[in-house]
């Protein structure tokens, strides 16, 4: 995995507990993973799958 991967923190991970989940996508692959554990992504998924979990966490 390259680790030029722009991680960004969701928007609904806390500031003051610490826990937090972070996303970084890339062309045909969507990494996720715990802030506290930077060295490995835990979730690698496709974009179709990660569409279909957003679209059903938002409703």
């Amino acid at each position: 995995m390259s680790t030029d991967l722009k991680w960004t923190k969701s928007s609904y991970s806390s500031d003051d507990s610490g826990n937090c989940v972070e996303v970084a996508t890339c062309p045909h692959t969507i990494h996720v993973r715990d802030s506290k554990d930077i060295t490995v992504p835990a979730l690698t998924v496709s974009p179709d799958a990660w569409d279909t979990f957003i679209r059903h966490a938002a409703a």
